[in-house]
């Protein structure tokens, strides 16, 4: 491999901090976001984009950077705004999805190609013969009740002859993300492909242009879609191919009840790759790595024996083997595979989080992203043979320059019935183990996500140690990456084993002499803010304060209310009412049967657009806790859904985080 030197600080924008300085929120949410890498044809020049806060704007800027790869020690070179890069088969050009539609820009001299796009494209992907490209843009299929009555133009309604009426931030409005096809040269206008259809590629919220190829002859895309009569109860997703010019939609997988997605055609033509899930209802199943053959019409499993989910597939050059991720203990690391082993190889070890691969031609190269809690993510070069990893990239160095950072290792704990717990364990910068400590639990969502070696711009522990807090990460029962049994043991249990599993990690961490138990918290979002509520009720006294943001309260209340009735139905079960056992457990299991018990002062923070877990979950529990005198607060933000995404609102979502654990746990000092 040719030798690569790690860029640094080649931006400007973040400025240094004074030596031995902390992470603050503000300081967090000027950090730069590197992403979207996309590797040139030839090898020479990988693309990725750089997203910029601009927090007084209360507004972001992307903008695309160019690496040299063939030039040793080269800097990244800034190409201009723009989002989602592709390069253009056969030239040095690519293009960019920017608010208006599409922009190809070349890297020296030429004209720039404009192509407007009626509200903006998005999953931008170039054909392999560069005659065509395609996107996706928001449909209107549906007509809105109110067209229907011309004469009442100030009337404001919506109406719905079905369940998906609203998903995770919005309220569902008729239109549909559709996939569009368009010639670049010769002339002739964009074809909608799913022209008239109440069906959405890539499936929102989460889908991506992952869920989107074309195949090697530009002659035909394969796409996720759900075409099922009951959306908001199925995960029956399917792998559709169309031509070009339109006409029949194929599925490939029939027959298949589960998530169907992300296909990736082998560069020879013969193969798709994809991921499937096999259990139909369950959104967190092993995602299995399968193989379509072309030739054959046929799908099989190419890894059978590997007991973790495949992401991030993608090919070698010979169309023989294959890279992908795997969730791994905490960490996400790449993997190989080839079509004649069936075996998974681990190619990378360490603790970080490795995503968004691109393979060099020769396969003796994956271009990365990585990413760990002390650092958001940076562009790396991995050497298959070793295993090693090149920074590329340094995009945070400045702000990172003198910046005091935390510790950071995994720990295992003893559970109550014999298994072992993995954690993080995150100390304060100049971590001293004679001095004693204020303690944070930290109890992940989901409930179905590994506590990984991710940077979050919310839940961000590097910030809470920094604060001098140590923090407990906790891979409780229910979360990927230690086998899918451990993965499926918080279906149908969710006040059971996993809440055992938390409170054993917090008995042992209170119980070290560096711990002040006195000032302990647990905190926990989604899922975790379900956890939040039922320790309120049933974690005696071992914490003086907690907060819950956008947590489940009332389980019944939360059935009727939510969007994705696949989730409730396979996580608790059903519907209450179907059977005395049925609703014994959502008795048995409702944090909000346990207010009598609450003491320990709550700050409940929800976003009033959260439509996943609405946000009377968290008026009821605030509510709860007022009327039984408990101290507490909430935190509401109206232009908010599950997540708190906008900048300004980030920052305040911290400061309010903080001010309400430093006012029950710390920063006091002690020996």
């Amino acid at each position: 491999m040719r030798a690569l030197i790690a860029c640094c600080a080649f931006l400007a924008a973040v400025p240094p901090l004074p030596a031995q300085k902390v992470l603050t929120p503000e300081a967090l949410v000027g950090l730069h976001r590197v992403g979207d890498l996309a590797l040139s044809p030839d090898g020479r020049h990988l693309l990725f984009t750089l997203r910029t806060v601009d927090l007084a704007g209360n507004r972001s800027r992307a903008q695309v950077w160019r690496l040299p790869l063939d030039e040793p020690g080269a800097k990244p070179v800034p190409l201009g705004d723009g989002s989602q890069p592709v390069w253009l088969p056969g030239s040095h050009a690519y293009a960019v999805t920017t608010a208006d539609g599409i922009v190809c820009r070349p890297l020296g001299e030429g004209p720039v190609v404009e192509v407007p796009v009626p509200g903006g494209a998005a999953n931008l992907l170039w054909s392999p013969t560069g005659e065509h490209f395609a996107y996706t843009r928001s449909v209107a299929v549906d007509r809105p009740v109110t067209e229907q009555h011309p004469d009442l133009p100030l009337a404001k309604a919506r109406a719905y002859d079905d369940l998906m009426v609203r998903h995770w931030d919005q309220w569902c409005d008729g239109s549909y993300s559709h996939l569009f096809v368009q010639p670049y040269t010769g002339g002739g206008g964009a074809r909608d492909l799913l022209a008239g259809e109440r069906v959405h590629t890539p499936l929102p919220p989460f889908g991506g242009r992952e869920q989107i190829a074309w195949s090697p002859d530009g002659k035909e895309l394969c796409y996720t879609a759900r075409r099922v009569p009951d959306p908001e109860a199925s995960t029956d997703s399917s792998l559709w191919v169309v031509a070009v010019g339109g006409g029949e939609h194929r599925c490939l997988t029939e027959g298949m009840p589960g998530y169907d997605q992300d296909p990736v055609y082998s560069p020879d033509g013969r193969w798709i790759a994809f991921g499937s899930m096999e259990r139909a209802g369950f959104e967190a199943d092993r995602l299995r790595l399968m193989l379509h053959d072309r030739r054959r019409g046929t799908n099989h499993e190419l890894l059978p024996d590997l007991d973790a989910s495949v992401h991030d597939v993608q090919w070698a050059r010979d169309s023989q083997r294959l890279f992908f991720t795997v969730e791994v203990e905490g960490t996400t690391q790449v993997y190989s595979a080839t079509l004649q082993e069936r075996r998974a190889v681990p190619v990378t070890a360490g603790r970080h989080a490795l995503s968004g691969l691109q393979v060099a031609a020769d396969g003796k190269t994956v271009y990365a992203l990585r990413a760990t809690m002390e650092r958001p993510a940076e562009v790396v070069a991995i050497d298959v043979g070793s295993g090693a990893i090149t920074a590329l990239t340094d995009a945070n160095g400045p702000a990172f320059a003198g910046l005091a950072l935390p510790q950071v290792e995994a720990e295992w704990f003893d559970a109550a019935d014999g298994a072992k717990v993995h954690a993080w364990i995150v100390r304060p910068p100049g971590f001293d183990p004679e001095r004693r400590y204020p303690f944070v639990l930290y109890c992940q969502g989901g409930p179905q996500s590994m506590v990984g070696q991710g940077f979050s711009f919310r839940w961000n522990f590097h910030l809470m140690a920094a604060r001098g807090y140590v923090v407990a990460a906790v891979n409780r029962r229910g979360l990927p990456g230690f086998g899918q049994a451990w993965n499926d043991a918080i279906s149908r249990d969710w006040g059971g084993q996993a809440m055992q599993d938390l409170l054993a990690v917090a008995d042992a961490m209170q119980a070290r002499p560096y711990i002040d138990r006195a000032r302990s918290a647990a905190v926990g979002a989604s899922f975790g803010g379900y956890t939040v509520y039922w320790l309120m009720g049933n974690a005696g006294d071992r914490f003086a304060c907690m907060i819950a943001h956008c947590g489940v309260f009332h389980l019944e209340s939360m059935y009727g209310a939510t969007e994705e009735l696949f989730f409730v139905n396979w996580d608790l079960g059903g519907p209450y009412w179907r059977g005395d056992e049925l609703a014994a457990a959502y008795r048995r299991f409702s944090p909000h049967r346990y207010v009598a018990n609450w003491r320990t002062p709550l700050l409940v923070i929800h976003g009033e657009r959260d439509y996943r877990v609405p946000y009377d979950q968290g008026l009821q529990a605030f509510t709860a806790a007022q009327v039984q005198g408990v101290p507490s607060r909430l935190l509401v933000f109206p232009d908010e859904g599950h997540w708190v995404l906008q900048p300004q609102n980030g920052v305040l979502w911290q400061r309010e985080f903080f001010a309400w654990l430093d006012r029950w746990c710390g920063p006091r000092q002690g020996k």
